[in-house]
């Protein structure tokens, strides 16, 4: 028998996209060029950061390779500098179109997807909006349950938590998911030694199966 659809239901799933929406595909080798680095060698400190493009090979997709050291020596001569040790990259702000700044809307998703091997130390995700206050960042914890091998993790956008200059700042707001300017991914865990991350894609799903295992994190 042939079940004609509410209009409620038809209409619910032309709202939920089912397709993911890739935000920075790194095995597309020009993804590399629109991000930069940071770390606190910025401000004198002596931290090292590179960002570098690898090519596919026949057990790893093309990605990007986040890696260096971590150094918390406090730099000479700047008593304004009370800490040290992190390194970042995340994409530049990209120009403007005929409708205005170009910006990302994953409103109609739930989950941020990461595609990623990681050493197992403690990085975060940097998602940042065209917010009220500039320099907010909305963080969350970027786990991998399987470090030194390839894994999917699913974040909540619902999750991520609002910080400004790295602290956690109240009163805590939504992030505005409709308007996300920026996405990279940092290393505050300020433990000194040599950092290592691959990442190969990070986009935007309702999928729960998109995560290894149908694994997602909050």
């Amino acid at each position: 028998m042939f079940v004609v659809p509410s209009a409620a239901t038809t209409l619910e799933s032309i709202r939920t996209p089912m397709t993911p929406y890739h935000l920075l595909d790194f095995t597309n080798p020009e993804t590399i060029t629109i991000c930069k680095t940071m770390s606190d060698a910025d401000i004198g400190g002596f931290s090292t950061v590179s960002l570098d493009q690898v090519p596919a090979t026949a057990s790893a997709p093309a990605h990007i390779r986040f890696h260096g050291n971590i150094s918390i020596d406090l730099p000479p001569n700047r008593p304004d500098i009370q800490r040290s040790g992190f390194a970042a990259w995340r994409n530049k702000d990209r120009g403007p179109t005929l409708f205005g700044k170009s910006l990302w809307d994953v409103d109609p998703y739930i989950f941020l997807a990461v595609r990623l091997k990681s050493d197992g130390r403690k990085y975060f995700v940097n998602v940042q909006t065209e917010s009220i206050v500039h320099t907010d960042i909305h963080q969350h914890r970027l786990y991998s349950g399987t470090p030194g091998e390839w894994d999917t993790v699913l974040l909540k956008w619902t999750d991520f938590v609002r910080t400004n200059y790295g602290q956690v700042v109240q009163p805590q707001s939504e992030i505005m998911t409709q308007k996300v300017r920026t996405l990279g991914i940092g290393l505050t865990d300020r433990v000194p030694g040599p950092f290592d991350l691959c990442i190969a894609n990070m986009w935007a799903t309702n999928r729960l199966q998109d995560g290894d295992s149908h694994r997602n994190r909050s």
